[in-house]
Parts: C-alpha cells; sequence; structure tokens
C-alpha cells in the first residue's frame, strides 16, 4: 500500500475515533546554547508542551495482573499533554478482558485518543468484535488529525513471516496554543538482530520527512538510542532524554529502550523517567518548549 493510499485509509478511521474520545470528555541535545527554543530567536515566546512515551503491556504489571485502572492512575500522575502508548490491546484477548484499552483510558482520564492497530485479526470465539493489538496516542490538546503509517515489520502471528510493510505507526497532529505539532507513537522490532529496526527506522524518517514543523517521535525502541541500527535517527531528531536513565524493567532498570526525541526546532527544558511500575517498563517524560508560530 502507498503512503497516499494509506493516509486516505486511515483518515477517516482516525476521524472516529477521535470525534468519539472528545466526546468522551540522544546522542546530541536539543536545546539552544542561548536558552532558546532550538531554530527560533532568543526572546521568542515559548510554547509548553509535557510528552510521555509508556509501554503499558495491555495493561498488566510485572505481577502479571491485568489492571486498567492501574494503567489509568500511571498515566495521569505523568500530568503529560500527549502520551504514546505501546502494547495496546483492543478487544485482543481475555489477557486484558477484551478491553477496548485506548478507548477505555481515554474516558477515564478524559483525553482525546488515536488508536493504530499492528494487527487487525477476525473475532475470538464468542466474541463479535475484531481482535486488534497496536499503538496509540492521548491527547488533552486539540487534534487535528491523525494516521496509521506503514513501516517494515517482522509478523508475530505467521508461522514463517519475512520482514513486509505494516501498518502500527501512529501519527497525531495536535495544536499547542496555536502551535502545530506533529508527535509520533512507535514500537521497534524486538529481535535481537537489527536488520529490521533499521528498515523501521528508514521507514519512519520518510513518514517524518514529509512532514513540516515541530516532530517528537515516542516509542519503544527494544534497543538503546546508541545502538548501531538507529544511528540514522540521530541528526533529524535528537535524544531528549540522554541522561534520564534506564526504563526497562520496571522494578529494576538496566537499559533505556524507551525514547523521547525531537527535531531541531524543539527544545528539551527537562525529561526523566517516571518512577510508575504498572507496566514491565517505565514511562519517560520530557517538558519541551516550541517556537510558537501557528499551523
Amino acid at each position: 500500500m502507498t503512503r497516499r493510499t494509506s493516509r486516505s485509509v486511515f483518515r477517516a478511521v482516525a476521524a472516529g475515533v477521535l470525534a468519539a474520545a472528545a466526546a468522551l470528555g540522544a546522542v546530541r541535545p536539543a536545546v539552544a546554547q542561548d536558552g532558546s527554543p532550538a531554530g527560533g530567536p532568543a526572546g521568542a515566546p515559548a510554547v509548553p508542551l509535557r510528552v510521555a512515551t509508556y509501554n503499558i503491556r495491555a495493561g498488566a504489571g510485572e505481577d502479571g495482573v491485568f489492571d486498567l485502572d492501574r494503567t489509568a492512575r500511571a498515566i495521569r500522575s505523568l500530568d503529560a499533554d500527549v502520551v504514546g502508548l505501546q502494547e495496546v490491546d483492543a478487544h485482543w484477548a481475555e489477557r486484558s478482558g477484551f478491553a477496548d484499552e485506548a478507548r477505555e483510558l481515554a474516558a477515564r482520564l478524559h483525553m482525546r485518543y488515536f488508536f493504530a492497530p499492528i494487527y487487525d485479526l477476525p473475532p475470538d470465539a464468542g466474541h463479535t468484535e475484531r481482535r486488534q493489538f497496536g499503538v496509540a496516542v492521548l491527547s488533552r490538546l486539540p487534534v487535528l488529525g491523525a494516521e496509521n503509517h506503514e513501516i517494515t515489520r517482522l509478523s508475530t502471528q505467521e508461522p514463517d513471516p519475512v520482514p513486509a510493510p505494516a501498518p502500527g505507526f501512529a501519527e497525531v497532529t495536535v495544536r499547542a496554543r496555536g502551535t502545530v505539532v506533529h508527535v509520533y507513537s512507535t514500537h521497534l522490532d524486538y529481535r535481537s538482530d537489527p536488520s529490521v529496526r533499521r528498515a523501521q527506522v528508514d521507514d519512519m524518517l520518510g513518514v517524518l520527512a514529509a512532514d513540516r514543523g515541530p516532530k517528537v517521535l515516542l516509542g519503544d525502541f527494544n534497543a538503546e538510542p546508541g545502538a548501531p541500527e538507529l544511528a540514522k535517527l540521530w541528526g533529524p531528531l535528537a535524544d531528549a532524554a540522554p541522561k534520564a536513565g534506564p526504563t526497562y524493567p520496571a522494578s529494576a532498570p538496566v537499559t533505556r529502550i524507551d525514547v523521547v526525541a525531537v527535531s531541531p526546532d524543539v527544545r528539551v527544558a527537562s525529561a526523566r523517567v517516571a518512577d510508575v511500575t504498572a507496566s514491565d517498563h517505565r514511562p519517560v517524560v520530557a517538558d519541551l518548549r516550541l517556537r510558537h508560530r501557528a499551523g
């Protein structure tokens, strides 16, 4: 499927989902030396934006207990304007009570949402809703549009998979005090072979290159930011939290695979790994400053 076709197919889906939600209520620093937003003049008004990335493990903690209320409390504690989520179920399996997790979390948190399935399978026996698993974005800011892009994937649902384009790279365009920002949520391949992640980096950069203005990439990269297969990211983007500490596993983290990355026109005011253990990952939170401009 071409990028243009992907846009047209998923735009209608996004519109319906976002309307329903609204009814519910690095390697290189991205900081200018003069303290102004990167790419903006000193003294220009800065637009604050707090973002977070969180792999929610389908609503289960390291204890293996599914508790979406616990997940919602963890997300609420981040007090983020926009949150990228990974490992999100929608009527997927008994492990998550066949819940539509993005919708339910959005309702609990009074946020808008966009769910971008990686897998979309027929209903389980005794159920009517299709089984879906993917990534999502929650936003308390106005959402102008959303798309589910394809990137290279190696399916976990086929016996002998080969790398192929598949959906599950979410993009949501939000308005922060008049400034339009592109926010992406991604979940890269977990296997030890880096080749699929390398292809995914190329694909994501292709999507980002087609968008103008500030960009924020949120995700579980399943690799440290310094991994060779991620190298092409750094330049077009910068690691927002190079000193924030490890994120996985949540109880005693030793590796930093959950990443916030920003385009050069975004300044990072601060970033941290949140001390919450509602999943097997810890979330990363970043306070950003944007150059004020209307989209």
